[in-house]
């Protein structure tokens, strides 16, 4: 019989992720409160802050949520007052994602509040970026080894 040595909770990649995910949710829940916007509404308002008007899809392939995640939490937007939700005059299936002259006018304020803090983080734009390029990789990664894992079931079917 082999013997299987351990990988430890503090040696694990994923555990490590998870903790500072929700570090990171926890803190900027904190940040975001005087808005009254949770992380996830905040990072869809990035994205529509950049490129709004969206479709619900557009906006859910953008932070890689589904339509039962996403319109719950649009929903919410928009009774807080940041969105409207509008069908599409040449498609009816289709809702597109706009932003309210209240969103417009809070964006600086909201990035404002959010830069400082990652300000409070302590790390220079270069480690940042360090950063973000080694969670780019494994984002990669692991889309490429789900993707193997689909095509391997696939194959197993047939």
């Amino acid at each position: 019989m082999t013997k299987v040595t351990p990988i430890l909770l503090d040696e694990q990649l994923c555990f490590s992720i998870y903790s500072a995910s929700k570090k990171f949710n926890h803190f900027y829940q904190s940040a975001l409160a005087p808005f009254g916007l949770t992380y996830p509404q905040y990072i869809a308002m990035l994205v529509l802050w950049e490129d709004a008007p969206l479709t619900v899809h557009q906006l859910g392939d953008r932070l890689e949520l589904d339509s039962g995640t996403l319109t719950p939490l649009l929903k919410r937007l928009e009774k807080q007052g940041w969105v409207t939700r509008v069908r599409s005059q040449t498609d009816e299936r289709q809702v597109l994602i706009h932003l309210t002259d209240m969103a417009a006018a809070k964006r600086d304020e909201v990035y404002t509040r959010i830069g400082q803090c990652q300000t409070l983080l302590g790390m220079s734009d270069k480690e940042i970026d360090q950063m973000m390029t080694e969670l780019v990789t494994v984002k990669s990664q692991l889309d490429h080894v789900s993707q193997e894992r689909m095509i391997a079931k696939q194959v197993d079917q047939d």
